[in-house]
Order: structure tokens, then C-alpha cells, then sequence
């Protein structure tokens, strides 16, 4: 388990009706419909908030390594993440690929600035040996 020297943000929200309902954060800049996965309607789901959350966070973390090992990302990178919804024998899983654009980059330091933000990244840390996960340079 991951100790914390120090806290840098805490995320809060008030959810109520599940997958039916609604989700708003405390500060009110976040206020979205939920509803299930592939239901007809207005609402995300929380698969979809999982994949922008957690895409949004590897980017940033590619942002660090890069600039760490003193390598230049191009400035149109771009990650599509997806994230799986699959019943099991006890219940339900996920399941995610993340796919990363790094034009103009080479493969040799594309790969470097990826193994290293999957160590830095936090989403990849919280579902490293539980959920299956594949990242692939595109």
C-alpha cells in the first residue's frame, strides 16, 4: 500500500441513483447524468469517466518522464483509452487498453517515456497486478 508523504488534492462528490443517477462534485465543477452503458439517454458511464480520468493522468505523467529524461513530445500527442465492462464468476471486472500517439517521436524513446509514466502515473499504480491492462504505442 502506497504512503503518502503528503496529500496534493482530494477529489469529492456526492453520487446517488448508481448507474440511473447523477454525480456532482463539491466544488460544483463537476455535475453530469449517469446512466449504464449503452443505454439510451443523456449520461456518461463510469467506465467512460475512468478512461478520461485516467488518460488525462498518464498524459501528464508522459509530460514529467519526458521532461525528465530530457526528451521533446510532440505537441498533438494524444492517448485513446478503453475500459471494459465484463461479468466474471463473482461478480463484475475491468479490463483496459490504452493506446498512445507520440508522432514524430521515435519507438526507442516512445517506449522509454511510457514504461517510465506507468511507474509515475497513479491510475496505472492503482490497477497495476488487478485488472488486465495493455498499452500500446500507435
Amino acid at each position: 500500500m502506497i504512503q503518502f508523504e503528503k496529500i496534493l488534492y482530494t477529489g469529492r462528490t456526492h453520487t446517488w441513483g448508481g448507474r440511473d443517477g447523477a454525480s456532482r462534485s463539491s466544488d460544483g465543477r463537476l455535475d453530469i447524468r449517469l446512466s449504464p452503458p449503452g443505454a439510451l439517454g443523456s449520461g456518461t458511464n463510469p467506465e467512460q469517466l475512468f478512461a478520461a480520468g485516467w488518460s488525462a493522468s498518464f498524459i501528464s505523467a508522459m509530460k514529467i518522464a519526458a521532461d525528465q529524461m530530457k526528451v521533446a513530445l510532440p505537441g498533438d500527442l494524444a492517448l485513446d483509452a478503453e475500459v471494459d465492462l465484463g461479468s466474471t464468476d463473482g461478480g463484475y471486472g475491468l479490463a483496459a487498453r490504452l493506446s498512445v500517439n507520440l508522432p514524430g517521436l521515435d519507438r526507442e524513446a516512445a517506449r522509454a517515456v511510457v514504461d517510465a509514466a506507468q511507474q509515475l502515473c497513479p491510475y496505472s499504480k492503482a490497477t497495476s497486478g488487478n485488472i488486465d491492462v495493455s498499452i500500446h504505442l500507435v
